[in-house]
């Protein structure tokens, strides 16, 4: 139980991300009851298409039931198949790499590096030097921070590879003034309901292919031939959007840089409220990248660590004066009825996926995860997860409600 400070909880719970609503996304989803264009196609669905490519800059975008679903045909149209070995993001959720294994493909982890948290661009050129016939990249934008994504495609076109980029959680963010979700061959985006923006789900696919954005089409609406009967000469699936859901996102488009400037707003408090302390927040290259700011996350120094144990579903530390952990101040935050997470447990960390081959800058890092290097720890996803946590980060937090949380979390190193 935490007992560094007692703070009095908050009466309604401050969550991590939740969704924030304006009244134009009920306008449009009243228009799609009041037309009776309820099911997979309608005026939502295609005026969100089009906003969504004019917004991030590709020709075509696909508007689907998930991000998940949208990473899905994005690896079928990447032309993974049975057996196709993918390089993936290692530290990030999982949804980013189970459709390569829904088509029967292989993930190789590649590690995670200090500067953005994503994947590593030197342990990614490593990769393909242990495995060159490799010919499919999978990469994640964490937590709205995009990657060095000119260092990933110039590798990528060196091996000629094929990149998803996976930027559900960056939509609104730029590298280099370049929209995330373009820098890939293929990309993806969400509006789950703790997005950016949101749908209360869905997701897109963006592509500059106007046979892979047709192909996706067909494919999410049962892969249903252009015949008079229900003729299928292929496997579909039932991802499209629905038009009421486009609804909701088509009502939140015009508040996406409104809701970045709020994100970002936390972000800067957090940075300022816990000067002093032995901690940093999640980075980002500033000379080269604008974040969308959707997790203010937190890393602690590694001398301010009291000591704390992980199991696979449990965990335990030991309180220290002067020191504290990640899951101390988790406790500590829910302790007040506010929601933190921790850090995106690495893929290779992951029980299902222990047995995959991992890459580190250094090398094939699977069988010395533990180990260190001269400069730094081999295996980094591991120390950011070891080291790191979510902070609530939604936008309809008050100042007043962000200082009693930095309250706690100063408490938590007294």
């Amino acid at each position: 139980m935490f007992t560094k400070c007692s703070v009095k909880p908050f009466e309604k719970k401050v969550y991590l991300s939740s969704p924030t609503m304006h009244g134009e996304e009920l306008k449009f989803m009243t228009e799609a009851y009041e037309t009776n264009w309820m099911s997979t196609v309608g005026a939502n669905i295609n005026e969100v298409e089009k906003e969504i490519a004019e917004k991030i800059g590709v020709r075509y975008a696909v508007a689907l039931s998930a991000g998940t679903a949208s990473l899905h045909l994005a690896m079928k149209l990447a032309g993974i198949t049975p057996g196709t070995k993918v390089f993936c993001s290692d530290m990030t959720f999982s949804a980013t790499l189970n459709p390569v294994v829904y088509e029967g493909g292989v993930p190789i982890f590649i590690d995670t590096e200090y500067d953005t948290w994503n994947m590593d661009p030197v342990a990614l050129n490593k990769a393909f030097e242990l495995y060159p016939d490799v010919k499919h990249i999978v990469v994640a934008n964490l937590y709205g921070t995009p990657g060095k994504m000119d260092e990933i495609r110039a590798i990528a076109d060196k091996y000629g590879a094929v990149i998803v980029e996976d930027a559900a959680e960056s939509f609104g963010a730029t590298y280099k003034g370049q929209q995330t979700g373009t820098f890939g061959d293929i990309g993806v985006i969400s509006f789950n309901g703790n997005k950016i923006i949101t749908g209360s789900s869905g997701g897109m696919l963006l592509t500059n292919d106007l046979d892979q954005a047709n192909k996706a089409r067909k494919w999410s609406t049962q892969a249903r031939e252009n015949a008079p009967w229900y003729q299928h000469e292929e496997v579909g699936y039932n991802y499209r959007m629905s038009n009421v859901i486009a609804g909701v996102v088509r009502g939140q488009i015009p508040y996406l840089e409104e809701h970045i400037a709020q994100k970002r707003a936390v972000y800067e408090r957090y940075r300022e409220g816990c000067k002093g302390l032995p901690v940093r927040m999640n980075p980002f290259d500033a000379e080269n990248s604008v974040p969308n700011y959707w997790l203010s996350c937190m890393i602690i120094d590694k001398e301010a660590m009291c000591k704390q144990v992980r199991g696979e579903t449990d965990y335990c530390y030991v309180s220290e004066k002067g020191k504290s952990c990640p899951q101390e101040i988790l406790d500590a935050l829910a302790a007040i009825n506010a929601e933190g997470r921790p850090i995106w447990k690495p893929m290779h960390m992951q029980p299902i996926y222990r047995m995959n081959a991992f890459v580190t800058r250094d090398g094939n890092g699977r069988a010395r995860t533990n180990a260190y290097i001269a400069g730094g720890v081999l295996d980094v996803g591991m120390d950011i997860f070891s080291r790191g946590l979510c902070l609530p980060s939604d936008n309809k937090m008050t100042p007043d409600q962000q200082d009693k949380i930095i309250q706690v979390i100063r408490a938590c190193f007294q």
